[in-house]
């Protein structure tokens, strides 16, 4: 249940966020000079291809709905007549599933990961299929032409920077949440400001008022995160895209070989991208809790 909560919110947050964007910025639409130079290379935003009355719908998130959906219904199918020995689509599920749960427990822990494996593990499955389903070859020809311009309506999910800071502010308020559960208000200032180690007299003085400046870096810190996390994730998928794209139009009559060996490198950054952004949310969320839930727990 918890992980179709989490694929709903996905479907809806991108909405929000994006025609918050374009709300926001109505001159971001191309004009005719940018209409030439997209057609030569990905744009940095996703296109407007519809609206659903004031709501604009882009191409991006027409592919995080797809996938989104189609893992529900993958999920809802490898699940729906268990046998003792599974088998199938059951059998991958199952193993993915333990697999991602023995990885995360070996890094916060049997009771943290009791806890938070449901975002963690979705998270990790929808990152890596909406990076999979972008290298897909020809996902970007579906489309329609316009006034002589060729609008496509499939663009990899998270070579949209709307979506990654999505899913990095999903995170952002879990992480707030499960810290306030963890330390209570007060231990969570404490953490933040209270000085670590044990001194006495006038060092203790000097040190309470060192680690306040230091919380206050890390409060810095901590809102920086969700922008760290959703650029780097945007980054290195839109700089894949581009770089396939611009390897196609290199030499036309060569367009579907010389891609090739880039492709099959972007199978690999699709995954890692997928585990490190899964990685660095499951350690921001340990740091903050490992005073109770730390990896030794595991062992108990």
């Amino acid at each position: 249940m918890k992980s179709i909560l989490v694929a709903v919110i996905l479907f809806l947050l991108p909405v929000f966020v994006h025609a918050a964007d374009m709300a926001a910025s109505p001159e971001a639409k191309p004009d005719a000079a940018h209409a030439e130079k997209a057609e030569k290379e990905l744009p940095l935003y996703a296109p407007p291809i519809g609206h659903i009355g004031p709501l604009v719908i882009s191409n991006s998130m027409v592919v995080s709905w797809i996938v989104a959906l189609g893992l529900i219904i993958f999920a809802r199918c490898a699940t729906k007549n268990l046998k003792e020995v599974p088998e199938g689509a059951q059998n991958f599920w199952e193993w993915l599933v333990e697999s991602l749960y023995s990885f995360l427990e070996g890094i916060i822990g049997n009771q943290l990961v009791k806890k938070t494996f449901w975002f963690f593990a979705t998270i990790f499955i929808f990152i890596l299929a909406c990076n999979y389903f972008g290298l897909i070859p020809g996902i970007g020809t579906f489309g329609y032409y316009q006034g002589g311009e060729f609008h496509s309506v499939l663009r990899g999910a998270n070579a949209d920077l709307n979506m990654t800071f999505a899913m990095s502010s999903i995170f952002f308020v879990l992480w707030v949440i499960w810290a306030l559960q963890a330390n209570g208000p007060g231990g969570f200032l404490l953490h933040l400001f209270g000085p670590k180690g044990d001194t006495t007299g006038a060092l203790k003085a000097l040190m309470i008022v060192v680690f306040f400046m230091v919380g206050f870096l890390e409060i810095i810190s901590i809102a920086f995160r969700p922008i760290s996390l959703s650029l780097r994730l945007f980054g290195n998928v839109y700089a894949g895209e581009m770089m396939l794209d611009s390897m196609s139009h290199i030499v036309p009559a060569l367009s579907w070989l010389i891609p090739i060996p880039f492709y099959f490198m972007e199978l690999i950054v699709g995954i890692v991208q997928a585990m490190v952004f899964m990685l660095l949310t499951a350690v921001f969320t340990l740091l903050i809790c490992e005073h109770n839930e730390g990896p030794e727990s595991a062992h108990h």
